[in-house]
């Protein structure tokens, strides 16, 4: 079995690829990839330059990771209550191959951010929206102030956040066996 991490983040020091990667390492049972959404580099969005290029190399990339993959774990970061740009530009690139971006795949949908709400206002607009592109989310999860809650290399410190994430994990996969 594949799981497939990433950040919805273009930061190369992506706290959200940090917090997915973590949260992958908690699965049991899995194989791991964790992406960087830098390493899919398509240029701005724009119908006319899709007529005038045709769909860049990195996005069958990425779809094919999607379709390699048997569960997906995504943290998105919050940039001005949504989406950051570089995933978002990745993902209408994306879905201009089919609608089903996700391809139905099982998903642990999170958000992290320094800030007291843990990028709450992307989670609640991913959560309706994702499903409409294929995405199967299981779980939905928030840590707030990354910087005091996290430490890199130990994953959630504060107790109730890791047992929280802790239980969902175990939940998820206590429905899927």
């Amino acid at each position: 079995m594949k799981l497939l991490a990433f950040g919805g983040s273009n930061s190369k020091k992506s706290i959200n690829k940090e917090l997915a990667a973590h949260a992958a390492s908690l699965f049991s049972g899995y194989e791991t990839e964790t992406l960087n959404v830098n390493d899919f580099p398509v240029p701005l969005f724009s119908v006319d330059l899709e007529a005038e290029i045709g769909s860049p190399p990195a996005v069958d990339q990425f779809i094919k990771k999607i379709s390699e993959t048997d569960f997906i774990v995504l943290s998105l970061a919050e940039n001005n209550s949504s989406f950051n740009a570089g995933f978002k530009n990745l993902f209408d690139w994306v879905s201009r191959k089919g609608k089903k971006v996700f391809a139905g795949k099982p998903m642990l949908l999170m958000a992290t951010s320094d800030g007291k709400r843990g990028g709450a206002n992307v989670l609640e607009h991913a959560t309706k929206m994702l499903p409409h592109y294929g995405a199967d989310i299981k779980g939905v999860f928030s840590l707030p102030l990354f910087y005091d809650n996290f430490k890199i290399g130990e994953g959630i410190v504060e107790p109730e956040l890791k047992t929280k994430l802790m239980d969902l994990i175990h939940s998820i996969q206590s429905k899927s066996s």
